[in-house]
C-alpha cells in the first residue's frame, strides 16, 4: 500500500513538474513573439484620437502615427522604431528606443518619462489588442486617454511632403 501511494506521489509530481516547464516561456519563445511583434508593427499606422484630462467638453483630437520599421533589439523587451507623429501642430519623424511589454499575450507600449526630441517628455502605456490600440498618455501637466486603429500604412506614407 505504501508503495501504490509512493509511486501515485511521484507520477503526480511528475506531472507537475512537467506541466510547469511546458507553460512557462523560454527565451526563444520570447524572440519569436518579439520578431512577430515588431514584424506585425512594421508599416503599420496608428490612426485615432486623444483626450485631455480636465477639457470642460468631450472634444477628441485627432492623431496619427505611422510606424516604417519596427525592429525587436536584443535587450529584454526593447524595440527600435521609425516614426512619424502626427497630432495637433506637431507633424516629426523620430527614432525612438521602446519598451514593449506583454500583458499576456497582449503588448503594451511602455513609456516612462521619455524624452522625445523636438516634443518633450511623455508617460504612457498603450495596449495594442486586434487591430485597435488604447490607453493613458502623460506630458509634462497635461494627460488624458488615447484610442483607434491601425491600419496599414501606405508605403510612401511617412515620406509626404518631403
Amino acid at each position: 500500500m505504501l508503495r501504490l501511494i509512493a509511486v501515485i506521489s511521484l507520477m503526480c509530481f511528475s506531472g507537475l513538474t512537467v506541466n510547469a516547464d511546458e507553460s512557462t516561456p523560454t527565451e526563444s519563445s520570447n524572440d519569436v513573439r518579439g520578431q512577430q511583434l515588431a514584424s506585425y508593427l512594421s508599416g503599420k499606422k496608428f490612426v485615432g484620437r486623444f483626450t485631455v484630462d480636465g477639457s470642460t467638453k468631450f472634444d477628441p483630437k485627432v492623431e496619427e502615427y505611422v510606424i516604417s520599421n519596427c525592429e525587436k533589439m536584443p535587450a529584454d523587451d526593447m524595440y527600435r522604431l521609425k516614426a512619424r507623429i502626427k497630432y495637433g501642430n506637431v507633424d516629426q519623424e523620430v527614432p525612438l528606443e521602446i519598451k514593449i511589454l506583454f500583458a499576456g499575450e497582449t503588448p503594451v507600449i511602455t513609456l516612462d518619462s521619455m524624452w522625445i526630441p523636438g516634443m518633450g517628455t511623455f508617460d504612457a502605456r498603450v495596449l495594442i489588442r486586434r487591430d485597435r490600440y488604447s490607453g493613458t498618455w502623460q506630458h509634462d501637466a497635461k494627460g488624458g486617454h488615447l484610442f483607434g486603429m491601425l491600419e496599414v500604412a501606405e508605403a510612401d506614407e511617412d515620406e509626404d511632403e518631403e
